[in-house]
């Protein structure tokens, strides 16, 4: 069996391991064996409501949005040819935080909220579309300038937000910005962007492993480098934008995961975008679980654990490769 075959055969297990535990773990104690027995018949009770109208829309979310952000963490990766790129790069999760901030701040309700972190996000990634594409040239180093620029203008805005705020705001903003997930409601619309996303990344993968090479040898090998430049440019920025409207900022898992799974020994992207995906959305699903749990009745935010479980991780990984060497 090839190393892609069995890291796709352990991610898999991994990623419903993590969807289990899940749905067992809360301060309600629901055994595994009525967790099976709930999938298998699901008869309507208490146990029924609380794995399906509770714990199961969370967890599926915590996957969808960890998928996500790890697709758009290795596509940005490819696309920029930098070990440094994640998906808020471009500044559209700063984007967003303003939009959402600002919605948080006119006493605006969850829709809104919303719609508000889409705009957000809509604009920053216009504005960087905008500045690096001209006269049908596309520049990604401009496009890596812009969104560097565009997201510390954002963040010093949606720091001038805080401040400004009143302070009885103040908390649910800070987790918003940390990236939590207690009122990431309905996971249907992320989950149906995951899949879209994952097949145009998947069918742009042999794409992908000529611009590895650089623009000029891609070019020579027939490839049309523009075109995809901006399909994985937009599948990057849209991904981004349904993981951020989910959940807040949630960090770190895009930078991590596509490392960690280049680390395990996977370069070709047909392989790294889907165990990208798997890894990324186990992840955050085991994160999240913690946060609900580990002090529960009270909630942390994620991407607080999301970096303190993934520092040590990624470190381990870069000190084993390193010996390897």
């Amino acid at each position: 069996m090839s190393r892609p075959v069995a890291l796709l055969a352990l991610f898999s297990f991994a990623a419903a391991a993590g969807l289990f535990i899940a749905l067992v773990s809360g301060p309600f104690p629901i055994s595994a064996l009525l967790v099976l027995d709930s999938v298998l018949d699901p008869t309507p009770g208490l146990v029924h409501d609380v794995i399906w109208q509770l714990r199961a829309p969370r967890a599926l979310a915590a996957f969808a949005c960890g998928g996500l952000l790890a697709l758009a963490g290795a596509l940005l990766q490819a696309l920029l040819r930098n070990a440094l790129a994640d998906p808020y790069i471009l500044g559209v999760s700063s984007g967003a935080a303003l939009g959402a901030l600002l919605a948080l701040v006119a006493g605006a309700g969850a829709v809104l909220m919303n719609a508000a972190a889409f705009a957000g996000a809509a604009l920053a990634i216009a504005i960087v579309f905008g500045l690096s594409f001209r006269s049908g040239e596309w520049d990604v180093y401009r496009l890596l300038l812009t969104g560097v620029v565009l997201a510390a203008g954002f963040s010093a805005l949606v720091s001038l937000t805080l401040v400004t705020a009143p302070h009885v705001q103040v908390k649910g903003m800070l987790f918003w910005l940390m990236g939590d997930l207690s009122y990431a409601g309905s996971p249907l619309s992320a989950w149906t962007v995951l899949i879209v996303a994952v097949a145009v990344a998947v069918a742009g993968a042999a794409g992908l492993d000529l611009l590895a090479l650089g623009e000029v040898k891609a070019r020579s090998l027939g490839l049309a480098v523009k075109p995809l430049q901006i399909a994985v440019f937009v599948t990057a920025a849209v991904a981004t934008v349904a993981a951020v409207m989910l959940a807040g900022s949630v960090g770190f898992v895009g930078l991590m995961v596509p490392h960690a799974v280049r680390l395990m020994g996977v370069a070709s992207y047909r392989w790294l975008l889907p165990l990208s995906v798997l890894l990324g959305g186990a992840f955050l699903t085991l994160a999240d679980t913690a946060a609900r749990t580990l002090a529960a009745p009270q909630q942390l935010p994620v991407g607080v654990l999301t970096a303190i479980i993934g520092v040590p991780v990624m470190l381990a990984l870069l000190g084993r490769t390193r010996a390897a060497l």
